[in-house]
């Protein structure tokens, strides 16, 4: 069953990084990495072409309530986002009864292969088992994304099943590779 999640008055603190909520200040750090290509492609969606587009887009993170804004320490700037989602596993009789959520992160492309996102997931699910007392998290790359491939390994998600996603933005079929990673002891044995 799908949970709604609130991060509006959530820090969470890692060695490097801040992960809080979104302010419209943000914006230009925002769009400084997601206007990378290949950054947003590898979740799904275009790069950014214009700072409108990510003033719009960070006021749909701001107003909804589910998606930090990841800060680097060192330098204050925002650096990705990782953000709470409708898990498929809602769809799937096996898990209908769970407290679930999907996460989906993005960082740019200046900090890959620094160990941050993972860094930052795994201080988000102890946040999900702690405060939302969920049941499980689930997470997906796409086939072709073995960085993302690789946190979600180091973070302990095992995988489940292999499915296609249509990206609207990109026009495009990828195939997607979904993991799950219990949190509740009941359905640690599964």
């Amino acid at each position: 069953m799908d949970v709604q999640i609130d991060i509006t008055k959530s820090k969470l603190e890692t060695e490097s990084l801040l992960l809080r909520p979104w302010i419209e200040s943000d914006v230009n750090d925002f769009y400084e990495y997601a206007s990378v290509e290949g950054v947003g492609e590898m979740a799904g969606w275009e790069h950014h072409d214009s700072i409108e587009v990510s003033k719009k887009i960070l006021q749909s993170f701001i107003t909804g309530k589910d998606v930090f804004a990841i800060e680097y320490k060192e330098n204050r700037k925002v650096i990705g986002s990782l953000g709470f989602h409708y898990s498929w596993a809602n769809d799937d009789p096996k898990y209908k009864d769970l407290k679930l959520k999907e996460i989906g992160y993005v960082l740019s492309k200046t900090y890959w292969g620094q160990g941050l996102m993972t860094e930052a997931v795994k201080k988000v699910i102890h946040f999900c088992s702690d405060k939302y007392t969920l049941d499980a998290l689930t997470i997906g790359h796409f086939s072709e994304n073995n960085r993302s491939k690789r946190v979600i390994e180091k973070c302990g998600f095992k995988f489940v099943k292999q499915s296609e996603h249509y990206a609207k933005q990109l026009q495009k079929t990828f195939i997607k590779m979904e993991y799950i990673l219990p949190l509740s002891s009941s359905i640690c044995s599964e």
